[in-house]
């Protein structure tokens, strides 16, 4: 059939809630809050050999901590209009579809904070919907009337402003925007980015003092939507791949210093920091990929100091292990960071990262979660084995230094055929786990999630 269907990414057919779930180990009392985590989760499939992962319904998995206590456990589908029509569901007042009507859909990708309201999102022209604090759908979500045209599913919170950064992208448009959205939720700055070609901008990376853009060849293609692609976005060798660095304040009208490099395809960017006259940025990089078959050459971990005034690039390979969903404390977001975590998914890599010149390596089919030190140059690693399938590593602070906190992710339990909520201490990444939290059902591979702690 197809993979992304079967084993970790088969889709799960109920909404469960269960309270009070077990746990070995002991959940550290000062994680008070939700982890939330979000991805596709296709309810009626027509063609299963023609499915596409990322065109499943958005479905969010939830898990209340309180102290001590996992409270709860949650999954539901985003209500959009047409999933609520797919479940039978009557409209609830207000819940008239998307605010353009032809790109309702249920957004799959993140699951974010901001302003005090609950965000699913996703990119390239559906609007974001909120969620209230037990999963259920409010419904679209425009951040009040001042967004104008798509989102995106990777946002970027300085957590000193306290502003959200979006780099938003339509297949439709000759340009992509950057957008400011302040502490009340309201987009106060819109600054438009001249480029061809429509390119997939998937993610950006933010510094104190820039926006760092990777606009590569993968492109929006006509004919392939005209030939009913699921998602008609080919690899372009015609399409220069560029790094681009645009004052993050908008002053210079927005004028971006581009600089051409190596074709390449960047799902993820892990973060991004000013030094000197520098900026440095730390990545996830695929030397090629073909997002309609969902496939790609392996990815390795690279840094890139890009020099803006000498318009050049260098990289530097940080790790050769396949690896995926780079994260950092959030608290160092456009800041120096010591520390990066990534996810090794063994059956995504199985599936998404065919050989090539020979087998991969072993531990690139195993699923582990790592710990990058910059400083020391070394990484650690906390294996959990085959079959226990582990999703992206979300890091929850418990106090002011950059790895004074927990790595939680989700983490198949082979024996029982469901899921674990793993809590690794971020500075014992290699010891036991903290915590296990026992759910009672599997949750499927998916995207992205964040820690909301309490307010």
């Amino acid at each position: 059939m197809n993979p992304y269907l079967e084993g970790p990414f088969a889709p799960v057919k109920e909404e469960v809630t269960a309270y009070d779930l077990p746990v070995s180990g002991r959940i550290p009392a000062e994680l008070n809050g939700r982890l939330l985590r979000n991805g596709p989760n296709p309810l009626n499939i027509e063609d299963p050999v023609a499915h596409h992962w990322m065109l499943g319904e958005g479905m969010i998995h939830g898990i209340r901590l309180r102290d001590g206590r996992a409270e709860w456990y949650r999954n539901r589908w985003v209500r959009s209009a047409g999933v609520t029509d797919q479940l039978g569901e009557p409209r609830r007042p207000g819940l008239t579809g998307a605010l353009d009507p032809a790109m309702d859909f249920a957004p799959n990708t993140h699951v974010i904070r901001h302003a005090g309201r609950t965000l699913a999102l996703i990119e390239a022209g559906p609007q974001p919907y909120e969620l209230d604090d037990e999963l259920g759908t409010v419904g679209p979500y425009d951040f009040g009337g001042t967004l104008d045209g798509a989102f995106t599913a990777h946002t970027k919170l300085d957590p000193v402003s306290g502003e959200l950064h979006a780099v938003t992208y339509f297949p439709l448009w000759d340009h992509v925007r950057h957008l400011v959205i302040d502490g009340t939720g309201t987009t106060i700055r819109t600054t438009r980015i001249p480029v061809p070609d429509a390119p997939m901008m998937h993610d950006f990376a933010l510094t104190e003092r820039y926006v760092v853009l990777i606009d590569q060849p993968v492109t929006f293609s006509m004919e392939a939507a005209q030939a009913g692609e699921k998602v008609p976005y080919l690899w372009n060798e015609a399409h220069r791949t560029r790094v681009g660095v645009m004052p993050r304040d908008g002053r210079d009208g927005g004028m971006v210093r581009w600089i051409d490099i190596e074709p390449c395809y960047v799902a993820h960017t892990l973060n991004a920091y000013d030094e000197g006259s520098t900026v440095v940025l730390d990545l996830v990089r695929y030397p090629r990929m073909d997002v309609r078959t969902n496939t790609a050459e392996p990815a390795v971990l690279e840094r890139w100091t890009i020099d803006p005034v000498a318009g050049t690039m260098r990289r530097r390979t940080i790790d050769d292990r396949p690896q995926e969903f780079p994260r950092v404390n959030e608290g160092v977001l456009s800041r120096r960071h010591r520390y990066g975590y990534a996810a090794v998914i063994g059956e995504m890599n199985e599936v998404a990262m065919p050989p090539v010149d020979g087998p991969l390596p072993d531990e690139a089919f195993d699923n582990a979660l790592i710990k990058h030190d910059y400083d020391r140059g070394v990484a650690e690693v906390h294996r959990f084995g085959r079959g226990a399938t582990v999703g992206e590593g979300v890091f929850a602070a418990a106090g002011p230094g950059e790895d004074d906190g927990y790595v939680l992710a989700y983490v198949h339990d082979p024996d029982r055929d469901a899921a674990d909520l793993v809590i690794l201490s971020a500075r014992d990444f290699t010891g036991e786990p903290v915590a296990r939290v026992h759910l009672p059902v599997r949750v499927p591979l998916g995207f992205h999630g964040s820690w909301l702690p309490d307010l």
